[in-house]
């Protein structure tokens, strides 16, 4: 047989024939229930939507203005809600010359969320509600010398102390935001390079250690991409859709949100600015001793620069420092100098590729010595034609811990929203 006759078709019209007289079956009367099962759900989400951004009890009637939907529809949906413990009913309020309103809430309690910033030396631990609330709020010892799956066992353990004190079990935890210092794989929960104070870490799966442990989705971020988050939410980036926020310390970041979105990178790497080169003469030196922004201007350098540091720890000698500075000491006023240069040079960079409406600074320099950021600020003044606005943290130390909660709490939410889309289950969202 040629190839055009393998190529024919098999089935003649005579063939089809008596498939076409077979008589139509009736569309199954189940599949009209099925449609308006899914447009229920497609409700019950888009109103628990709206709930959910009300700061305040509402009623019905503005339930109705906001979504559109008829009384009678509003009145079913909301029904479910309420028996599906996601919203409170709370009650009529006074007359207003009618009939008395009925007032509800959204139910913040329903869930409760985690976020856990990990440090070199502390790590910063919050379990708040669905509307991001804080219940509880520790600080505790990075444990020293641990391997990373020990070291998270440990954080997973106090973890699971505040939700018994707030008297939460843990099948109430519906996510959990873990921030990390260094370059972090978002998409894969993994720690590819953590800083060099904390040892050991490379490739770590961070978010599958903690969520096993945890038993609760858990989302991972390099720490200065939750700070600008947190400080873009409650602090002092509100209303700043293009952003940068730089934590000057022991290590050097910086979280970047452009157009209201994190800036993380094709590498994971965008904000890593601890890593700028700061000159030709570093180019071919090997990488942990050629001038990185962090080698030069980091606290290890600043404190090389000023001997009376020695025996001292951090706050003690940062605050002798800048008082020696203000009082007119050439050796303090030098160290202070140069660290500032190198931090501006930096700063002055990022803005003008990135030309930000407003760079917030955070870290132990800026939270001991905010005279050091005036000082920065006059050293990009004089690079940057227009600089960006740059101001102090407001959340300081607490701005990555802000930020976990916002993701987890964010997180929390659009579970609650994807069950809702599933008719069969929306009776099982779990109180």
């Amino acid at each position: 047989m040629d190839v055009a006759s393998r190529m024919q078709l098999p089935y003649t019209l005579s063939h089809m024939a008596p498939l076409a007289r077979r008589p139509l079956k009736p569309r199954a009367a189940h599949d009209g229930v099925r449609q308006a099962s899914h447009l229920r759900a497609l409700n019950l989400e888009r109103v628990l939507g709206v709930v959910m951004d009300r700061p305040a009890p509402f009623t019905r009637t503005e339930l109705i203005r906001a979504t559109g939907l008829s009384a009678p529809t509003i009145g079913q949906l909301t029904g479910q809600l309420i028996r599906l413990g996601l919203i409170r009913d709370m009650g009529t309020g006074p007359s207003r010359g009618g009939r008395r309103p009925s007032f509800m809430d959204f139910n913040a309690r329903h869930g409760v969320v985690a976020g856990l910033h990990l440090g070199s030396s502390r790590t910063r631990l919050a379990v708040a509600d669905l509307r991001g609330d804080t219940l509880l709020h520790r600080t505790i010892e990075t444990p020293p010398g641990r391997a990373p799956e020990a070291l998270l066992a440990s954080v997973a353990t106090e973890l699971r102390k505040l939700l018994r004190e707030v008297d939460v079990p843990p099948s109430n935890l519906l996510a959990v935001g873990a921030g990390a210092p260094g370059a972090v794989d978002r998409t894969r929960g993994v720690v590819m390079a953590l800083a060099p104070n904390l040892k050991g870490w490379s490739n770590v799966p961070m978010g599958a250690i903690l969520r096993r442990t945890l038993d609760a989705p858990v989302i991972v971020d390099n720490d200065m991409n939750f700070a600008v988050l947190g400080e873009h939410w409650r602090g002092a980036a509100r209303d700043h859709e293009t952003c940068v926020f730089i934590s000057v310390g022991t290590g050097i970041g910086a979280g970047i949100l452009v157009n209201g979105e994190l800036l993380h990178g094709h590498n994971f790497l965008a904000g890593e600015i601890a890593l700028m080169c700061m000159g030709p003469q570093y180019v071919e030196t090997d990488f942990g001793a050629r001038g990185c922004l962090e080698t030069l201007a980091g606290l290890r350098a600043l404190a090389a620069r000023w001997p009376h540091s020695a025996d001292q720890d951090d706050e003690s000698w940062i605050r002798a420092l800048f008082e020696a500075w203000q009082n007119g000491d050439r050796r303090a006023a030098r160290a202070v100098e140069e660290t500032a240069t190198l931090i501006g040079i930096a700063i002055a960079n990022l803005s003008v590729v990135l030309d930000p409406s407003l760079i917030v600074v955070g870290g132990a320099l800026a939270a001991q010595a905010p005279a050091f950021v005036g000082e920065v600020r006059r050293v990009v003044a004089r690079i940057v034609p227009t600089p960006s606005p740059m101001v102090e943290s407001v959340l300081g130390e607490d701005a990555s811990l802000w930020g976990s909660v916002l993701v987890a709490m964010s997180d929390a939410r659009d579970q609650l929203r994807r069950r809702l889309r599933r008719p069969a289950r929306a009776a099982a969202v779990p109180a």
